[in-house]
């Protein structure tokens, strides 16, 4: 856990004064005193705010630093420098880091003028003073470095978290994007389905208006498909209502869908492409209404692509299709290098995000993730009715 701001800054400034009073005890024993200890208090007590108010704070010690050199200037006795004076390279290096470098250098002008006048009037030109003023340089020189160092990192992690914010605004866009895409292409399959239902219904309605006197039979079973074609219709319509968002269709070409019973070619498919795969169903696939035949169709084409893209080399494929009681469970399992979920997650992961979108039209449920034992696995659960 990183501690606050103010508990280290607090925690400099009272070793800071700590050491001063003692250079002041040992070295300037002969003129200590209040105003001279007061003094350096105005130096080292702004050091505690320096990273809340850095201009602010930066300032008042170099008043503490005037004030210095209007009380005490004249000492030519002791320590030429105080400990308390390093405030002031403190100060320097919190302007240049945390305020910019053009502020830094007013403030490194104010800092050297005060320099030379200390440097002349009280000790005299010199060898002393000009080696007093080249150590204090070399001490602002550092500070200044060490800011413009510190200043780049602050900036360089600003830049980096914008990035990051953007990138995770263009994923969550792109995520938007690909459930809508996919919404309007469940959308058009369904509408396919429906209109298949529908124009069955219109065929068998005539054929019965044709043969109920003469058939009474044939228009008897007429009756029958229309009512069994109505009910799924209905059911599909469920579905239909539940994923259109797009009013924008004008031009779109409607074709054939394929369905569970397709499964099969599919998988040769696959083969062909060089991706062992293998099948196995359980329960009556043709059975089931369209939209959930063609739901659980493309559930596993996108889970075949997913591996066919990243299993890798040598990598096979096993899926399983049955219908158990009230519901069809469909897993699609590979042993392949597999993608880490995280990077999926990321990346933007469209084909999961799809297959998910699938899935939840259709009522059901879907997961996706490793297998223990290496590989990746998706298994999804569909009710037969959607609740």
């Amino acid at each position: 856990m990183r501690a606050h701001p103010v508990f280290g800054d607090s925690l400099m400034a009272g070793l800071l004064l700590l050491a001063d009073l003692a250079s002041l005890a040992s070295g300037w024993s002969n003129v200590a005193g209040t105003t001279l200890v007061l003094v350096g208090a105005v130096l080292i007590v702004p050091v505690v705010f320096r990273r809340r108010h850095p201009l602010g704070s930066s300032y008042a010690i170099l008043f503490g630093g005037v004030l210095q050199l209007l009380t005490h200037g004249d000492l030519r006795t002791g320590l030429p420098i105080r400990m308390a004076d390093f405030a002031l390279a403190v100060a320097l290096y919190t302007v240049v880091a945390y305020v910019g470098r053009r502020q830094g250098l007013v403030y490194a002008i104010w800092l050297a003028l005060g320099t030379f006048v200390w440097a002349l009037w009280p000790m005299g030109a010199g060898t002393e003073a000009a080696f007093m003023v080249f150590v204090i340089a070399v001490v602002f020189g550092f500070s200044w470095a060490m800011g413009e160092f510190v200043g780049a990192r602050r900036a360089y992690n600003r830049e980096l978290e914008q990035r990051l914010k953007l990138l995770e605004t263009e994923r969550d866009q792109q995520a938007r994007i690909a459930v809508g895409e996919e919404r309007s292409r469940i959308a058009r399959e369904l509408h396919d389905v429906v209109a298949h239902a529908v124009s069955v219904m219109v065929v068998q309605a005539d054929g019965a208006g044709y043969a109920i006197r003469s058939n009474p039979d044939l228009a008897e079973a007429a009756v029958r498909t229309i009512a069994d074609t109505g009910r799924q219709a209905l059911t599909e319509l469920r579905r239909l209502l539940g994923v259109l968002r797009s009013e924008d269709q004008s031009g779109t070409q409607w074709v054939p869908q394929p369905d569970a019973g397709d499964l099969h070619e599919l998988t040769e498919n696959c083969r062909a492409a060089g991706l062992p795969v293998r099948l196995e169903t359980a329960g009556d696939l043709s059975a089931l209404p369209a939209g959930l035949g063609l739901g659980v169709y493309r559930i596993v084409q996108e889970a075949l692509t997913n591996t066919l893209k990243h299993a890798g080399a040598g990598a096979t494929a096993t899926v399983r299709v049955a219908q158990a009681g009230d519901r069809v469970e469909v897993e699609v399992a590979d042993d392949g290098f597999g993608t880490p979920h995280d990077l999926v997650a990321v990346s933007g992961g469209n084909g999961l995000i799809g297959m998910r979108e699938r899935a939840g039209v259709l009522g059901g449920t879907l997961e996706a993730g490793p297998n223990p034992g290496g590989g990746w696995r998706v298994r999804a659960v569909l009710p037969l009715v959607p609740s």
